[in-house]
């Protein structure tokens, strides 16, 4: 058994690969996002493979950056590469790269029946089962617990209400001598993040971006009030630099005591609890706010998935291993040291699980009606009309387009993108 591992940039990938040598015909490559606990999880587990069946495995680090390991995956698939075989892959893509996965589904022997159907259909296309399921992930809303008892508030429903409590919060801890404290951090970095957060302030307040049918329905008094609410945030309750955080930035200010609320992905809860964390016992969760009137609580479909290249030399041996990452043992080891999402229905009442995570309790109904970026709808278009969001997010949040200009030109940008049909 031999495990290896490697770090490959987005340039120059298909030639950094080739460098390493043939592959053994016992042996599969595999690549994992190089995201803290979730990358050394990939190595451990693949190590415990390993040791099973006698395969070696080698790993490659992926770029931080979600867009990045997209265009890599990109340029090795039109090299056609065979270099890495077992491909850790974002809940949006498989309709986006579908022409380059493997259908595992002679491998599977059912385990996909195992999962949430909602996300075992994300990724299927075409009757092919793509990849099989790794963690989910929904946005959820996470406060200081101490902090709103201090002053009498309660976590908020609407995001007008969580608008008042972080200016309260934050006026109060400014003026006891926390000068940088702040009310409220998100992911406001132009990337598929702000997609995500942009889509649950869109539909918090009951608009989409398209329809089931494909129709692009983006300009609608929902998307301009979410929005604008969205560009009243930045140097009032959050901080002018949050149009440059991502999940990790975000999380930093939180964990070290800095914000009251924070919009964050769930894996951010255990690392909350950590000896390290200046937060330590004062978190809560809670659904993300509604909008006004007949708005609902909207949570961004996330998570990441195992799945096979096409162009693998040992698909069967491959398909082996995405089994095994995606079973209920993996899943629940990650779930209670690590807090990563369980895709498996069952997990959510497993006592061990909720034992050390109480929130997963709560996450059930949240993961079960999250909300799907139109991925699916949109197919291999997916990547520019994220982009097509993100940027319009980010201009309306920076001060460089109204809400109405800007939405009205996003419509514009999406029906070129469209071209009649997805």
């Amino acid at each position: 058994m031999k495990v290896l591992y490697r770090f490959v940039g987005s340039v120059g990938v298909v030639a950094a690969l080739a460098s390493v040598g043939a592959a053994q015909a016992a042996t599969v490559t595999i690549s994992c996002a190089s995201v803290g606990v979730d990358f050394e999880n990939c190595k451990r587990h693949s190590a415990q493979w390993a040791a099973k069946t006698g395969h070696t495995v080698k790993i490659f680090t992926m770029p931080s950056s979600s867009t990045d390991i997209l265009s890599l995956f990109r340029q090795m698939f039109a090299a056609k590469s065979s270099d890495l075989d077992v491909l850790n892959i974002d809940v949006v893509w498989p309709g986006v790269i579908k022409d380059h996965l493997l259908d595992l589904k002679p491998y599977s022997k059912g385990a996909e029946k195992s999962h949430f159907p909602a996300i075992v259909a994300n990724n299927t296309v075409d009757g092919k089962l793509l990849a099989m399921p790794n963690m989910s992930d929904a946005g959820m809303l996470y406060y200081r617990k101490d902090l709103l008892q201090k002053y009498g508030l309660q976590p908020p429903a609407t995001w007008e209400e969580l608008g008042a409590a972080a200016k309260k919060i934050q006026d109060g801890e400014r003026a006891a001598g926390a000068a940088d404290f702040q009310g409220y951090v998100f992911q406001g970095k132009a990337y598929e993040g702000l997609s995500c957060n942009a889509l649950e302030w869109i539909s918090s307040f009951g608009g989409q971006i398209v329809d089931a049918g494909g129709k692009v329905t983006v300009n609608s008094p929902a998307t301009v009030q979410a929005f604008k609410m969205a560009a009243s945030w930045p140097g009032t309750i959050a901080p002018k630099g949050v149009l440059n955080y991502a999940e990790e930035d975000a999380r930093g200010v939180f964990q070290n005591g800095k914000a009251a609320f924070m919009r964050n992905w769930p894996y951010a809860w255990s690392l909350g609890q950590g000896a390290d964390s200046a937060v330590k016992g004062k978190v809560g969760v809670a659904p993300l706010p509604r909008g006004g009137g007949e708005g609902q609580h909207a949570a961004a479909l996330g998570g990441w998935q195992w799945a096979v290249s096409k162009y693998s030399r040992n698909p069967e041996v491959a398909a082996d291993l995405v089994m095994y990452l995606s079973s209920r043992e993996i899943q629940k080891e990650r779930a209670v040291k690590y807090s990563f999402n369980p895709t498996m229905p069952e997990l959510y009442q497993d006592k061990d699980v909720l034992a050390a995570n109480p929130f997963m309790a709560e996450m059930y109904e949240v993961m079960v009606n999250a909300v799907p970026r139109p991925s699916t709808v949109t197919g291999a278009k997916y990547p520019e009309v994220s982009q097509a969001l993100w940027n319009t997010a980010h201009d309306v949040m920076s001060g460089k387009a109204s809400a109405e200009d800007a939405v009205k030109r996003l419509e514009g940008r999406l029906n070129q993108i469209k071209r009649g049909k997805w």
